[in-house]
Formats: C-alpha cells, structure tokens, sequence
C-alpha cells in the first residue's frame, strides 16, 4: 500500500474504510446478502457490491446466489483459514466445552460438573484437561485450534479482560480467564459474559433471528442481560452494560452481595429462591432449581408460590429495561426459565404494570429458542469470527 492511499481523507482511504466496515458486518453475521450488508453498514448498494467484487477477486469472501423476500439476491460469506475453534462455558459448578469449525458449528460437546467458582486458576486447568481430552476423541490436534472464546459468568472489563468484582464467582474478581487459558494452551483467547454470548446466539440462530434491538436475561445462580442495539452488542462503556441483577427493586429487601439491599437477584437468584424453601433439609425437599420446578408441577404450592413471585419481580426487573431501550423482544433463559410458563405468565403481568404502553405496543417477551446451548453457541461464534480472513 503507497502513501498515497493511506492519506487521511483521500479517496483510496475512504475505500479502505469502507471495506473494513463489509468485513466487520460479515465477520459479526458469518453471512449477508449484499442488501443485508448495505443496512449493517449504511453504504450505498452501489458501493457495497464494488467492495464485495473486490473482496471475491481478492479470494477474501465467496459469493452465491440466493433469495430473500422472494427475490434473488447475492450471499456473501466472509472465507476464514481451515481449522477448529473452542468455546469454554465456566460454570459456577460446570465446565462446558465445544469444538467446531470455523464457521462456528459445533462438532464436538462435552460437560462435567465442577466446583469452578472456589478458584480460578484451578477452574483454568481443569477446563484445559477437559478441551484436551475433547480434541483427543475428536482426533483432532491442539495445534488445529484456531481461537477460544471463554463464557464467564460476571462482566468482563473490556479494557482488561478481568472479570468485575460482582460477578456470582467471587473469587474470579479480577481474575483475567482469557490470559489464564492462552498461557497454557498458546492460542488466541477472548473472554466475554455469558449473557452477551447468548444474545449474540439467539440473534443469530435462534428466536431473536432478524430482531435488531434483543434483550436477553439470563437467571441462574445470578441475574444477567445481553443487549442488543441495531444488530450489536451493546457493552457500555467498561463491560458492565446488562448487569440487571442489580437493579434496586425493594429498598427494605435483603442485602445483595453487590452491598445494596432488594437488588432484582435477591428475588429471582437460584440461591435466594432456594433459601425460601419452606421444606429445606426434609427428606425429598427441593434442593436445587430442577427440584423447585419440577415440585411445582407437581403441585406444590410454596415451590408454585416460589416461581410465581420471581416471576413478578423478574417483571418489574424487565419493565426498567423496557423503558430503556424500547427492545423488540426479550428473552428469557438460564435453568429458572426452565419453569416455563409459571414464571413468565407473572413476569408478562407485572411488565404490563410497570412498561409505558409505547415501548410495550411491539414488544415479545418468550423463553429462548437455545436453551442450555445459547452460551455456548454463542462462545463458539465469537471464536470463529475472530478467526482472520483468508
């Protein structure tokens, strides 16, 4: 490349900003019909099909031909180097990992249960053993794996990579997951929230598919949200963006591990809920958030009492993001959306009570199409669009 062509603000740079935004679309969506990219990126479809011309020449995408909306159009696929990508889901008590191809699609999965949130660096190893003996009966070598996106559930400091002090594993305050496991397995590593790479999935390739502004919650051991504004992750400014389980629902409520009182997770968190158990420690009493729902189906009205105000209070939780950002759909997962639809008929009530009317008019709220697999789906995603083009 000359001089000439990187002066700021000649024309050859202006190309070349544009080409990088086409591949920034493709590299996020995987494909685009030109028409798709145009919306993504604000280009003229002029310009996008000279760029994509340009990118197909140089080997950089490949090009079929499709159709949407009943018309032919052009796909256009962004060409990645052949290989295997890893995703790692850290549970607080299970460690996830899959191993697919570069454009993102599972090959192999496995999950063992595991005390990860007592220590970081313990977690780390026993999470590499795990990806090792994965790759092992897959037949397929270390050295083929191209990247690893690592789920963590906390916010991860963009700027860092550490994740932030009020995540449900306190010991990993700080911790920096995506340097652990690039030091020991010499690939390139990224870590992100479990809630974003859900979302991210969901958008993709399950219920949120074509929604260009997504919430998805996610209720386990902790309360969190992935956002979604125009298509994109929205991680606000340091990572923190989507932390709904610290919204302040009852001055008055419990303490929080975060240090406010009656934050959202101390009425839809798995270890608030299961604290409120009238039974605990009887003989056949729940002891975990499958053993609350299924006694619920079976009748029991605490567990039913249980699910039913969590689901009133993950409304009012909902009902602030609604306002916020006026979302075209929310989606429910993590193992409390198992209950189904004793915990969202509350929750679509108490929303109706506390969302303006406007921000309801166009808004879905359902469970997740995904279930147990949205986040490491979305981990598998992420590895496969940071790998480089051809």
């Amino acid at each position: 490349m000359t001089d000439v062509e990187v002066t700021p603000g000649s024309q050859a740079a202006l190309r070349e900003a544009n080409r990088r935004r086409v591949v920034e679309a493709l590299r996020e969506a995987g494909t685009l019909t030109q028409a798709e990219i145009a919306r993504t990126t604000g280009l003229s479809a002029a310009s996008v099909s000279n760029i994509v011309r340009d990118l197909r020449t140089a080997g950089t995408v490949s090009v079929r031909g499709t159709s949407s909306n009943g018309r032919r159009a052009r796909a256009v696929t962004l060409r990645r180097a052949s290989g295997a990508v890893a995703a790692v889901d850290f549970g607080n008590s299970r460690i996830t990992v899959a191993v697919g191809d570069t454009d993102g699609r599972t090959l192999v999965r496995e999950s063992i249960p595991y005390d990860v949130a007592a220590d970081p660096a313990k977690g780390v190893r026993r999470a590499v053993w795990l990806l090792e003996t994965v790759l092992a009966g897959a037949r397929l070598d270390l050295s083929s794996v191209l990247g690893v996106c690592a789920a963590v559930p906390g916010p991860v400091d963009v700027r860092t990579g550490e994740v932030g002090a009020i995540t449900s594993m306190p010991a990993w305050a700080g911790a920096r997951p995506a340097e652990l496991l690039g030091a020991r397995l010499g690939v390139p590593v990224q870590a992100e929230n479990d809630a974003n790479l859900a979302a991210q999935a969901e958008a993709a390739e399950g219920a949120g598919r074509g929604v260009q502004h997504l919430v998805y919650v996610r209720l386990s051991k902790g309360v969190g949200a992935g956002i979604m504004v125009e298509g994109r992750l929205f991680r606000g400014a340091g990572g923190t963006a989507g932390e709904i389980g610290h919204i302040g629902l009852d001055e008055r409520g419990q303490v929080c591990r975060c240090g406010n009182r009656g934050c959202l997770e101390t009425l839809v968190g798995a270890p608030y809920l299961m604290d409120m158990v009238p039974t605990q420690g009887a003989p056949g009493a729940p002891r975990d958030l499958d053993g609350l729902i299924g006694a619920a189906e079976q009748g029991d009205p605490g567990a039913r009492r249980i699910l039913s105000e969590a689901g009133s209070a993950l409304g009012r939780g909902v009902a602030v993001l609604v306002n916020a950002f006026n979302p075209e759909m929310v989606l429910v997962g993590g193992e409390l959306a198992g209950a189904g639809e004793r915990l969202m008929e509350p929750c679509r009530r108490s929303l109706e009570l506390g969302a303006l009317g406007s921000a309801l008019r166009d808004l879905r709220i359902e469970p997740g199409a995904l279930g147990e697999n949205a986040v490491i789906r979305g981990a598998l995603r992420a590895a496969a669009a940071a790998v480089p083009a051809v």
